[in-house]
């Protein structure tokens, strides 16, 4: 039995006496631990080695004290499991040597077996969950098909994803079969971090917002669905899409726990658009934890009052940004734990 579930009951929508706080990127460059691991290992050793994944997860539990952990990982290690090459670089970001740009390069990427490729993560949630002790939920998570199609087709990281966009306009059948088959491997990928431990999934979109509403429905959200949809007996799931305020009131139809709000899209706007039934998690901008501390506070104490207590989850509307002092990610955290109504 977990010490502190109040991650999980607001996931379930329950009655809270304040609500769950964790952060996204909490296991991160803002610590002086992750740091000084990063500077030992490189990134995808430190994702491979599960000592070295559970440390860095447990890392932020016992300095910033949030109500739930999320395994460090990344998620291109589902695109390397699938046969396409990806290097990540330090301050670069990730890089894809061959971007996969033809109907012929779609035809060599393959459906993998998951406990050959992405073994080493189903140790690291055991071992993670041996070193949590039952303190706090484990969220394991992997990136949409569309986000992670993004970087295979693009190559590299972009401002606007002109490229991946072409390509699913110019050529939609080999674009819809790379999708499938993004979304085939996450299914497999995700059940199996369930069953290794994970109490719960977080599936990051972080460019649905690049497309049109009309779009999102076709090149992203059908293929997420999927996988909310085949996931939802086994565990709760929180879908998070960056800047896709637009696609809330659909995404609150799905059988999805909880959904994720950006800061661009205000509390009484997310409440609307997405019917006032759901879960939802956010929405604090991250740049604003380089505020005074007292504000912080009140700022995260004002948020909590836009939302509500219940059926919400206090983080970032993104990743915690690496400049941030620990003491402001600490005050973020304690602000929500002082929080009376």
């Amino acid at each position: 039995m977990l010490k502190n579930d109040l991650f999980l009951r607001a996931l379930k929508g329950e009655t809270v006496e304040r609500p769950p706080v964790w952060m996204m990127r909490q296991a991160g460059r803002y610590l002086p631990e992750f740091r000084a691991l990063r500077d030992k290992y490189d990134f995808f050793t430190r994702c491979e080695t599960p000592e070295l994944a559970a440390e860095i997860t447990v890392q932020p539990i016992r300095i910033v004290k949030p109500d739930a952990a999320i395994l460090f990982s990344d998620i291109l290690v589902v695109p390397r499991a699938m046969g396409i090459h990806v290097e990540l670089k330090d301050n670069l970001g990730p890089i894809i040597p061959n971007p996969i740009r033809t109907a012929e390069q779609v035809n060599q990427v393959f459906v993998p077996n998951i406990h050959e490729t992405l073994g080493y993560v189903m140790d690291a949630v055991k071992l993670t969950k041996e070193m949590l002790n039952d303190e706090v939920p484990l969220i394991g998570f992997a990136g949409s098909p569309w986000t992670i199609f993004c970087y295979a087709v693009e190559g590299k990281g972009s401002k606007s994803f002109d490229t991946a966009k072409g390509f699913c306009f110019s050529n939609p059948v080999a674009a819809h079969l790379l999708l499938q088959k993004i979304t085939d491997t996450t299914i497999l990928y995700l059940k199996e971090k369930v069953k290794a431990g994970c109490n719960a999934i977080q599936i990051f979109d972080s460019w649905g917002g690049m497309l049109s509403p009309v779009d999102y429905q076709e090149f992203s959200w059908q293929y997420i669905n999927q996988i909310v949809e085949a996931l939802a007996e086994e565990t709760e799931v929180i879908v998070f899409g960056k800047g896709c305020w637009f696609a809330l009131n659909e995404m609150a139809k799905s059988k999805a726990s909880a959904l994720g709000v950006d800061w661009t899209c205000s509390a009484r706007n997310a409440r609307y658009l997405s019917g006032g039934n759901i879960t939802l998690q956010g929405n604090f901008d991250p740049s604003r934890l380089l505020s005074p501390i007292p504000t912080i506070k009140k700022m995260v104490h004002e948020m909590i009052d836009e939302f509500g207590k219940d059926k919400y989850i206090v983080n970032l509307g993104h990743g915690i940004l690496p400049n941030i002092p620990v003491d402001h990610a600490k005050a973020f955290v304690e602000a929500v734990k002082e929080y009376k109504k």
